[in-house]
């Protein structure tokens, strides 16, 4: 299993197939999942009574602050990737190097703190208690996924390199200074 894992990782993909898999990844994290949430949290909130809560204008205000500054969080992370990691975040398209510039040194994962962001938006932008209940949920998959699975892969990969960074780097929530 672990060669398998270190062999799919170290395969190269064409600039192409990259953003092949990035559009591929965008329609899904930007089109079919707050779609879902939307959707999921309206029929939660009708078969649970739950209200949506007030503040219309603020909600609107901090809802696009967190939807706006979420997406250009994790897209700014995925440049990055593709940039100087020279892969995307999908596991079949693994970076192939380990980065730790911007934002990376801010936290170890960028594109997951501004995807939760941006999700917390849309629940914000709604107003919808079960939406936030369900991006809640998501993270904590999301995140236990990402503890126990990909930082493993992580170090088998880049070995007592990532074992550094993963003990100078915050894992979600970025410190208010950055290392050089």
């Amino acid at each position: 299993m672990k060669d398998k894992l270190l062999k799919q990782a170290e395969r190269e993909h064409s600039s192409k197939q990259k953003v092949v898999a990035l559009l591929v990844e965008g329609v899904f994290f930007l089109d079919v999942l707050p779609v879902m949430l939307v959707k999921l949290s309206s029929w939660l909130d009708q078969l649970l009574h739950l209200s949506t809560y007030a503040f219309k204008p603020i909600r609107a205000v901090i809802g696009w602050l967190f939807i706006i500054g979420g997406f250009l969080f994790a897209l700014w992370s995925i440049y990055v990737q593709f940039t100087i990691g020279k892969g995307t975040p999908a596991p079949v398209m693994a970076t192939q190097k380990l980065i730790v510039q911007r934002p990376y040194n801010y936290c170890r994962n960028p594109m997951a703190l501004g995807t939760i962001i941006l999700y917390l938006g849309i629940a914000i932008l709604i107003g919808s208690l079960s939406a936030f209940g369900l991006v809640m949920l998501g993270a904590i998959f999301l995140l236990t996924y990402i503890k126990f699975i990909e930082e493993k892969e992580m170090e088998l990969r880049f070995g007592e390199d990532y074992r550094q960074y993963r003990q100078q780097t915050p894992f979600l929530i970025p410190r208010l200074w950055h290392r050089k």
